[in-house]
């Protein structure tokens, strides 16, 4: 048997796709591997989403080179959305990359590889993302984490001024609803106990099958009925695509979890047109208020782009009083940072060291509401979904409903279950406690 290593970048869909990467390739010999410095493949899954990603890529081809100098020489694929929007650059400027394949072209890895010379390199950047989802549905999901992701929406139709996405994941495509069920079935069988739905916009996710039509919100009551499945979280989504069916679903879905991850990228009317958001703060607002009406439980978090070009200090107040207004909990915030080829890079740039002031005045502001929640929790015993046991330590790692890393000392049988743990300390990412034994005698 082969060894690949793959390296992955980025967002939780490049988590997904990694794994079915690693499903592909079983069935040519291919098997995974931790060990960075002997693998017969070597597999980076590019991000475009954060700044210099395409540097960081050349960055760890260098290294690949110098570790395998007195080695025989892997076989270099560079997959992922770098690979998507730069390929063209790539081969020209790093001779060691033998493979570039996008996001859209995974299920053509087998063949690339079985054919693959070194005297010849393959570029693969088609749009096929039906074709690949094709594929993949007739190879099994060996995924066996306690928690599990699942995509059943790619790419994007939005074209937001600052976003490479549909550029390099293409079109809105949604799965067929009863793959996605099967495959969910077989994730929870593997031992999956909470399944997150992936999506670069997700909550747009909408499948026709003759008279039916599926909306996320299908999805979610669905997966509800799934004894075995304790929780459900979907993730990126978009403010357009909040309607009233999915709002809903934080009253009647049981499992559904009481935290929306819905991005505004800023507090400004005027900044969102200039982005081309096509939704007003007010509607943020109004979605804001009828999921807290139905479910007074439910925190938000949110994605904030600081310095867009344009962005006065008027506008920059506004996201203040925002964050204010909902008093988010484990957000991002990032100084805008143009992408090649979107319409934002040719806008003229705000002065950095303004922009830098003003993130960090807005992380102080979304750190403060994040220590606060936490520290709330001291003393108290939430629920939390036990994953796996530190490595190196003799302690346990969950998470709570709010997405929060729960560490506590524990037994090996609690892995997959629902514990109740008393906080008795916390930072800003993490809170720390011991098992409720009173409250306990459920998991045992």
């Amino acid at each position: 048997m082969k060894k690949i290593f793959i390296k992955t970048f980025g967002c939780q869909m490049n988590e997904y796709d990694t794994n079915r990467i690693y499903d592909t390739v079983r069935n040519i010999g291919y098997i995974k591997t931790n060990d960075h410095l002997n693998a017969d493949c070597y597999l980076l899954n590019t991000c475009h989403i954060r700044d210099k990603s395409k540097e960081k890529v050349f960055d760890e081809i260098g290294r690949v080179r110098k570790n395998y100098k007195n080695k025989k020489k892997p076989i270099v694929i560079v997959a992922g959305c770098v690979a998507q929007a730069e390929s063209g650059e790539m081969v020209k400027r790093e001779p060691y990359i033998d493979i570039i394949i996008g996001p859209q072209s995974y299920h053509k890895i087998n063949r690339i590889i079985e054919n693959f010379n070194f005297k010849n390199k393959r570029e693969l950047t088609e749009f096929d993302t039906e074709e690949k989802f094709n594929y993949l549905d007739k190879i099994r999901n060996n995924d066996s984490n306690v928690s599990s992701f699942l995509t059943i929406q790619e790419g994007c139709d939005k074209f937001c001024n600052f976003c490479v996405v549909p550029y390099t994941r293409g079109p809105e495509f949604s799965r067929p609803f009863e793959k996605i069920i099967k495959e969910a079935e077989s994730l929870i069988k593997n031992g999956a106990k909470e399944l997150t739905l992936l999506g670069q916009n997700v909550n747009a996710y909408l499948y026709k099958d003759g008279d039916k039509i599926y909306k996320l919100s299908n999805l979610i009551l669905e997966l509800d009925k799934i004894t075995e499945l304790k929780r459900i979280r979907y993730t990126t989504s978009h403010p357009r695509d909040m309607t009233e069916d999915l709002i809903k679903c934080y009253s009647s879905s049981k499992k559904l979890m009481p935290f929306v991850h819905l991005p505004i990228q800023s507090g400004s009317d005027k900044i969102l047109k200039l982005m081309n958001r096509n939704h007003k703060v007010e509607k943020y607002l109004e979605i804001h208020r009828m999921i807290k009406e139905i479910n007074n439980d439910v925190e938000f978090s949110s994605d904030f782009i600081i310095g867009y070009p344009g962005e006065m200090d008027s506008d920059f107040n506004d996201t203040m009083e925002l964050v204010k207004n909902i008093k988010f909990i484990n957000s991002y915030s990032f100084i805008f940072s143009p992408r090649p080829g979107t319409p934002a890079s040719r806008l003229k740039p705000i002065d950095k060291e303004i922009a830098k002031e003003r993130l960090i005045n807005i992380q102080e502001l979304l750190e403060d509401y994040q220590i606060k929640k936490n520290q709330s929790l001291i003393g108290k015993s939430i629920e939390v979904l036990v994953e796996n046991k530190l490595r190196n330590q003799d302690k346990y790692f969950g998470r709570n409903a709010f997405l929060n890393s729960v560490i506590f000392e524990g037994a090996k049988k609690y892995i997959g279950k629902l514990v109740d743990i008393k906080i008795s300390k916390t930072n800003r990412n993490t809170l720390f406690g011991k098992i409720d034994e009173k409250k306990n005698m459920r998991a045992a």
